[in-house]
């Protein structure tokens, strides 16, 4: 059986993906799709508007084989850890092609990697802007490109972790059709999960956009989880723990410890508070991400030490999806289950565990303990 990976938030599951899911099993001829999915928490470290376990079946009855759940360690990166993470998982799989959408698909990405081989690394740490902002600059002056939108940056980072690692899968971009990422207005059958988001907010109707699957499960939401839920839980924790603790957090740097300190204390909301934090070297989602490494106590050392014992959570599958994990199984160099036992929470799984801990605030589903996975016959 040849398969074919994705690396997907489904945040929700739209008409969009179901479109995409069809094209990466069409043009790389494949039998099986597998997911590597974020699990409760985005790239950008926002909560989900469903938890993992809706989302992986919504997705298994709209083409997916096989859901993996990407680790919290990997989820919540930049760009570059969380392709990495994610294409690390699937060449365990054994997946022979992996496709991702693309606002340009016929960008020759490896040339652009090739391109940014020897960027002047001096020049990008400055603190006159971000990162990406002076990442672009230097490659449109050598290219005449610049990775502004969300897919092609996706793109880019794919392509990178590729070559990086010598990995031997097909990589296959695949057109993103219909809607741009940061539409907040549905407009037709496809739309952004912004915007289907955005509609679920305001209370308006998003069925449309949607399969029947995501429709039954978006339609005992009445709140989509956001941070602003959270904030009192970030709030307490960045008060009472103390300086020198806070400094240790992952990715706590160049003195924002002090600076989100001071900001929990004087903002009652989390709108102010992330505004109060923001300075031009730092995106928002960087300092979003920061704010959940801080409610998670997420410490350097800790995951570190993740990143070095990956594991395959199996949130659900098919028939097909099964049999391909019989079929792969052997072959399998990392951890694989199906099910987080008492023993794992506190160990392998301890940072997704406290990560489902969190997003409990949203559902009083058990996100990891004993769950067992979603099988669509």
């Amino acid at each position: 059986m040849r398969a074919v990976g994705m690396v997907v938030e489904f945040n929700p599951f739209h008409n969009g993906h179901r479109y995409y899911v069809r094209q990466a099993k069409a043009q790389t001829e494949a039998d099986v799709a597998v997911a590597v999915m974020s699990g409760n928490f985005t790239q950008r470290g926002e909560p989900t508007i469903l938890d993992k376990w809706a989302r992986t079946r919504a997705a298994l009855a709209n083409g997916v084989d096989l859901v993996v759940e990407l680790p919290v360690f990997y989820a919540c990166q930049p760009a570059h850890r969380f392709a990495a993470g994610a294409l690390r998982l699937l060449n365990e799989l054994g997946v022979s092609a992996v496709a991702f959408g693309a606002e340009h698909p016929q960008w020759d990405f490896a040339q652009l990697v090739r391109a940014t081989a020897d960027l002047d690394q001096a020049t990008l740490k400055r603190y006159t802007a971000t990162y990406a902002t002076q990442f672009n600059d230097q490659l449109a002056q050598r290219t005449g490109v610049s990775l502004q939108a969300p897919n092609d940056i996706l793109a880019f980072a794919y392509t990178k972790a590729a070559r990086a690692h010598n990995y031997q899968f097909d990589l296959q971009p695949i057109q993103r059709v219909a809607s741009d990422y940061h539409d907040q207005v549905i407009k037709g059958a496809i739309a952004s999960a912004s915007a289907i988001r955005q509609a679920v907010q305001d209370g308006e109707d998003y069925r449309q956009a949607v399969p029947v699957a995501t429709d039954h499960e978006l339609a005992g939401i009445s709140q989509v989880p956001s941070w602003g839920q959270l904030y009192p839980m970030l709030r307490n924790q960045l008060i009472q723990a103390p300086v020198d603790q806070l400094c240790q957090t992952y990715q706590m740097a160049e003195g924002l410890e002090y600076r989100m300190k001071e900001f929990a204390e004087r903002s009652l909301d989390f709108a102010h508070f992330i505004h109060g934090i923001k300075t031009k070297r730092y995106t928002y989602a960087h300092l979003i991400r920061l704010c959940l490494y801080a409610t998670l106590q997420m410490r350097e050392e800790e995951l570190g030490d993740q990143v070095r014992h990956p594991y395959l959570h199996i949130l659900g599958f098919t028939p097909q999806g099964q049999a391909y994990l019989h079929q792969v199984k052997k072959t399998v160099g990392v951890p694989m289950f199906t099910k987080v036992s008492q023993e794992m929470k506190d160990g392998l799984c301890r940072l997704d565990y406290r990560a489902g801990k969190l997003y409990q605030a949203f559902t009083p589903v058990e996100q990891d303990l004993k769950h067992a996975p979603v099988i669509r016959r």
